[in-house]
């Protein structure tokens, strides 16, 4: 299988270990032919610019402030997120991961837990009106909060078929509305764990051309790596499974999931 693209990545763990070079070569060693970093914070929007622009074609790259990266000057960071997309010397091609985390909330505090996911909710809207603004791409973080998710964009009037929940890990009834809706899921190595059949069956719905896979590295490594950090090179392992899991072959896997990619993502 040659061709795949991980739709999303954390380049910048490798590189503050010093492993990146060697997670290149070892994706595109394996047939990953291209892969997108995807932004979380001001601390690795930069670092990722300025990647993709050496690596053009093969690393592309996103902004947006993740859910689990506020803090008190989230507006500050927020407002410096546009300008990204004036750079001509590399544009993101998406703005994201945004949304909602209820996974990471204070536990133990309810008054200060449901003041950091209505700041979360805040910095989710106002990025949303940037991406509908600019008329590009938005990747979805979605962790316990999938209605929540849905109803922001729909408030937000953002096109959703310019919307990908990223790390898709719902079940066919969710699936059912983003399909509904005209937005997408893209799918981890959480596809290939045993326990996973809600997944599978979610991923069977939306259709093979409208999949997308990533890795999520260094998190969620696929079978049979499960439980070891990820990297890039192991899509190939959701890969397979998912080309198995939807009877086609493993050219034809993609193919599919390659186009579908460079469509939602205006890769050049």
């Amino acid at each position: 299988m040659t061709g795949i693209i991980d739709t999303h990545t954390h380049l910048e763990s490798f590189h503050r270990k010093d492993l990146l070079d060697d997670a290149l070569m070892a994706a595109a060693n394996a047939g990953v032919s291209r892969m997108i970093t995807v932004g979380t914070d001001l601390g690795d929007w930069n670092l990722y610019r300025d990647l993709a622009a050496s690596k053009p074609g093969s690393v592309d790259f996103t902004v947006g402030l993740h859910p689990c990266s506020m803090d008190s000057d989230w507006e500050k960071a927020v407002a410096e997120i546009e300008a990204y997309f004036g750079d001509e010397r590399s544009k993101p091609v998406a703005l994201g991961e945004i949304g909602l985390d209820r996974f990471h909330l204070p536990r133990k505090d309810e008054a200060r837990a449901a003041e950091v996911f209505a700041n979360q909710k805040a910095a989710f809207a106002v990025q949303l009106r940037i991406a509908k603004r600019l008329s590009v791409p938005v990747v979805i973080h979605s962790r316990g909060a999938f209605e929540e998710c849905v109803a922001v964009i729909d408030e937000s009037g953002v096109d959703w078929s310019k919307v990908v929940f990223h790390c898709f890990s719902e079940g066919p009834g969710e699936m059912a509305q983003l399909k509904e809706r005209g937005g997408f899921g893209s799918f981890t190595g959480i596809i290939t764990f045993k326990n996973a059949e809600p997944i599978r069956e979610a991923a069977l719905l939306q259709g093979l051309d409208r999949t997308m896979v990533e890795t999520d590295a260094p998190y969620l490594a696929p079978m049979p790596h499960r439980g070891k950090p990820n990297e890039p090179a192991y899509v190939m392992h959701t890969a397979k499974f998912c080309a198995d899991m939807f009877g086609v072959s493993e050219e034809a896997f993609a193919d599919k999931t390659t186009a579908r990619a460079i469509d939602f993502f205006g890769l050049k």
